[in-house]
């Protein structure tokens, strides 16, 4: 079983029912839908299909919608492209409307820019390929000099080194987009460019209001968001789940410092019992070519060594050449990466103490499957996935199987590092019989077999979420 979860990205690639079911069949867990790209029924259509195929190819597979977010772009240029020298003298103005300006003169959507900017630093334009360095503030200007070499076409995104851009988290376009989210019942939205707790707060508030029960997702990509760990606690703590988004956040921090950030953030997440996505550019030669580079074979790895829950296609499927051949191949080298010794066991929390009851049962589990011999899955009998989701914060080389009949719970917990999710009405059978139902599930799926040990957890009572109180150690007969 591969423990690390595969978030691929849905697009003019991908969106074929053939396609859709050959990423399911691959090893997809879940589906982005990329609110900057396409309109609402574009995203309905999307939906549907993938709910319809996924439930006939009797997988549970999640649908996170990934916000826009307040992105600062460039303006329509009054030209195709400019052809930029270092020396090149750019000027930013906020007053220049789309497809106005010249060949030097460019328009900026971003009104505040001239108030946050200060002569010599540095504003990056299209994920840094072009840096400029302002020499001059003027009214609605900024004047610049380039000092890249290469050609600036309209819209492309704007970012200061060392961050200081910062617009409201939730645009008018996003909060109409949540309602979408909402009427399609998305398990997860990933908000962009937060820069605190608080703007995860709002963003919660929003979801509470359109009556969604998504998952909420940060997206870390500013540098305000990560300026020190007690800022990054508290904005991974105000989310369910967090995104290595290392596009902008390698752009405002710099690629050498997003290094040990990637770590610290996975880490952190999951001390934290926050699952976490690693994304950006994980396998971009595959958009053109059948195989990757063995430096992104590496990439990959480094996040599954690192703990993340799921690492993330973008363009390599949504608008690549093979988008199921990423897939196989991100699929086969997460497999590889968990055949590393050291991932099996993780110590880090036995001198912990622990206030929940649940999060208790949860941590004994793991420990047991540990240090138990002949102990084969971990079964956890769950309402709303807490459970699994917190057994999986630790590392085991066993499987977490958490049935659910809750369809939404199993498909959320298709996020989850290292957890199968599996549908069983448990409210059907008696209480009696229980144990001996779900134990002829497993035997049905051939996910163990007579003679084999298998730890479970459940609540005493079932209708509760948060309530798991209880763990067996069970022999199939």
């Amino acid at each position: 079983m591969r423990r690390t979860k595969i978030v691929a990205t849905v697009g003019p690639a991908s969106e074929s029912p053939q396609i859709i079911q050959a990423l399911i069949t691959a090893g997809v867990n879940v589906f982005r839908l990329n609110f900057s790209h396409g309109n609402a029924d574009e995203h309905r259509a999307r939906c549907a299909l993938i709910r319809s195929t996924a439930a006939a190819s009797q997988r549970h597979v999640a649908l996170m919608g990934d916000l826009q977010g307040p992105k600062i772009r460039l303006r329509t240029l009054a030209v195709d492209k400019i052809a930029l020298q270092p020396g090149s003298t750019v000027v930013l103005d906020t007053a220049i409307a789309d497809g106005g300006g010249d060949d030097t003169h460019i328009g900026v959507d971003y009104e505040p820019l001239p108030k946050c900017v200060d002569v010599d630093d540095v504003l990056l334009l299209d994920d840094g390929r072009i840096s400029l360095r302002v020499k001059k503030v003027a009214g609605t200007a900024v004047h610049c000099v380039s000092e890249s070499k290469g050609p600036l076409t309209s819209r492309k995104g704007i970012n200061k080194l060392g961050g200081g851009l910062s617009a409201p988290a939730l645009t008018e376009k996003d909060i109409a987009d949540i309602a979408v989210i909402a009427e399609l019942n998305l398990e997860f939205v990933a908000v962009s460019f937060p820069s605190s707790a608080e703007d995860m707060r709002y963003a919660r508030q929003i979801l509470d209001d359109a009556g969604s029960g998504a998952a909420l997702i940060a997206k870390v990509e500013r540098a305000e968001a990560v300026e020190n760990h007690e800022v990054l606690d508290e904005l991974i703590l105000a989310s369910d789940g967090v995104m290595v988004a290392r596009g902008d956040l390698g752009v405002e921090i710099g690629d050498a410092h997003l290094i040990a950030l990637q770590k610290h953030l996975i880490k952190r997440a999951r001390v934290l019992n926050r699952f976490v996505i690693t994304a950006t550019q994980m396998m971009e030669s595959m958009t053109t070519s059948a195989v990757p580079t063995r430096a992104e074979v590496f990439d990959v790895a480094n996040a599954v060594l690192d703990g993340t829950d799921a690492v993330m296609l973008s363009a390599e499927t949504a608008s690549g050449s093979y988008p199921v051949e990423t897939v196989e191949a991100m699929a086969r080298t997460c497999e590889g990466a968990e055949q590393y010794p050291g991932m099996g066991k993780s110590s880090h929390r036995l001198d912990r103490t622990f206030f929940s009851v649940d999060e208790t049962i949860a941590m004994s589990a793991i420990y047991a499957a540990n240090h138990m011999s002949g102990v084969k899955a971990i079964v956890a009998l769950t309402e709303t996935g807490n459970t699994a989701l917190l057994m999986s914060r630790l590392s085991s080389n066993l499987p977490i199987l958490a049935f659910s009949r809750n369809i939404d719970s199993c498909n959320k917990m298709a996020m989850y590092r290292g957890v199968m999710p599996l549908a069983f009405d448990f409210g059907q059978v008696p209480q009696e019989r229980l144990t001996i139902e779900l134990i002829t599930e497993l035997l049905r799926l051939k996910l163990v077999a007579p003679g084999d040990f298998v730890l479970y957890t459940r609540g005493t009572f079932m209708d509760e979420g948060g309530a798991t109180d209880t763990l067996k150690i069970i022999q199939v007969s």
